[in-house]
């Protein structure tokens, strides 16, 4: 670990309040919720179980949670109020792994866990859990006697999963290892039973990550499989484009009763790009590029292309528009290339170093069309605008292949074996 990064023991955060980006105060942290993994992994930190007002409790994941400070929590402000439920490969850790009886590695001396730490990895969003706390000796954790400690994860048996297994369970543990790309091909080759039973074992960011990667044969028959609000989580956890497409592909009433379950703001940012052909600009965008205000500055523009959650091609350029600053946008004004942040002050304004001259694309412009202009303008993004002038998506090289490329081209060799064997 990084130093510096703040460690955290769980004991500490057991009931903290969980605030908004405004400060008003969401509800309660009441557990957390781990992933164990193969080989003596620290296992990988999910989210948290949060009480809310009315004494339901729901999963506020990680990737959500934006500070674990003293004595408090904050988050995005995006929470989704729909109840928590255990799935088979999760490990609440105040419910679970506290007060439980393991074995010290070097010894095989038996200790109980009083308290375990979690610890955010450097340069990322991902936290996971790093040390125990432990007491030696036979004895619950209110006794007092015995000699107390704090070791690595690495350092204590019988948690961790063993390599063999081959119930979903194992199979998820050994994917977190693997990119979505290569968890996908590995799904693909699975018995369907089995891809059902992995599917309903992993968290929704990483399905929803993993379904992006499927031949839309496989998308629609996992869709399927889960209960509508799971499915519904999912879908809002993919790229808008990407649910979209998969919607698309659904019985007219299946797509409307999920669409119906999913969050107003994410059903209608899928509702717009459904309403375009699929093989066109519009049908082919992504409805959340990086889009900022004239105001903003360089270091403004630097700070949200860091984000980690972002892919390459969304990451490569901004688009200054103004208000609102959600698509569809106030009027377009033009786009800063990432070669051009680094080349200039931080405190200087995109406004003033935005590219007006290269024109943007209708949305109903055809799928060759688009692929010539990317050609043309050796470009991984380019941005969509209505009649209007207003910002409405992007366009990013990576969308374009995917309408290009045959539909068995997930079959080819560039995998590897060493992918899909580890998935199997």
């Amino acid at each position: 670990m990084a130093a510096g990064t703040p460690r955290v023991f769980v004991s500490h955060l057991s009931g903290v309040p969980v605030f908004d980006p405004n400060g008003d105060q969401v509800g309660r942290v009441r557990d957390l919720v781990a992933m164990l993994r193969v080989g003596g992994k620290p296992p990988r930190l999910l989210g948290m179980v949060v009480e809310v007002v009315s004494r339901r409790r729901i999963f506020l994941p990680m990737t959500r949670v934006t500070g674990v400070e003293s004595g408090q929590v904050i988050t995005t402000g995006v929470v989704n109020m729909r109840r928590f439920e255990q799935r088979p490969t999760e490990r609440l850790i105040l419910g679970e792994f506290l007060d439980r009886r393991v074995r010290l590695a070097e010894t095989d001396e038996e200790v109980t866990v009083l308290d375990v730490s979690i610890q955010q990895l450097p340069a990322r969003r991902d936290w996971e859990i790093d040390k125990c706390f432990v007491r030696k000796g036979r004895g619950g954790a209110l006794r007092r006697k015995g000699e107390t400690l704090t070791v690595e994860w690495s350092a204590v048996k019988d948690f961790s999963l063993e390599e063999t297994g081959q119930g979903a369970e194992s199979l998820v543990a050994t994917f977190e290892k693997l990119r979505p790309t290569d968890v996908a091909n590995a799904l693909h080759h699975l018995t369907p039973k089995r891809r059902a039973e992995v599917a309903a074992a992993l968290d929704d960011d990483r399905l929803a990550d993993v379904l992006e990667e499927l031949p839309e044969d496989d998308q629609v028959e996992i869709i399927g499989k889960l209960k509508e609000e799971r499915a519904a989580d999912v879908l809002e956890a993919m790229d808008p484009d990407d649910a979209a497409d998969l919607l698309s592909e659904l019985p007219e009433e299946d797509k409307e009763r999920l669409l119906t379950l999913m969050r107003p703001d994410d059903a209608a940012d899928v509702r717009r790009l459904m309403s375009y052909e699929e093989r066109t600009a519009g049908g082919l965008m992504t409805t959340e590029p990086i889009i900022l205000r004239p105001d903003a500055t360089v270091a403004d523009a630097l700070a949200r292309v860091r984000q980690s959650d972002l892919s390459p091609a969304l990451a490569a350029q901004v688009y200054v528009c103004r208000s609102p600053d959600d698509t569809p946008t106030g009027k377009y004004l033009g786009t800063v290339h990432f070669q051009r942040l680094l080349r200039d002050p931080p405190f200087t304004l995109v406004s003033s170093i935005v590219d007006s001259d290269l024109v943007p694309l209708p949305p109903e412009t055809p799928l060759p069309v688009v692929t010539s202009y990317l050609a043309a303008y050796n470009l991984v993004s380019v941005p969509v605008v209505d009649a209007s002038g207003s910002l409405v998506g992007a366009v990013t090289v990576d969308d374009v292949l995917d309408h290009l490329l045959p539909d068995d081209w997930r079959e080819t060799e560039f995998h590897g074996e060493e992918g899909i064997a580890g998935g199997r």
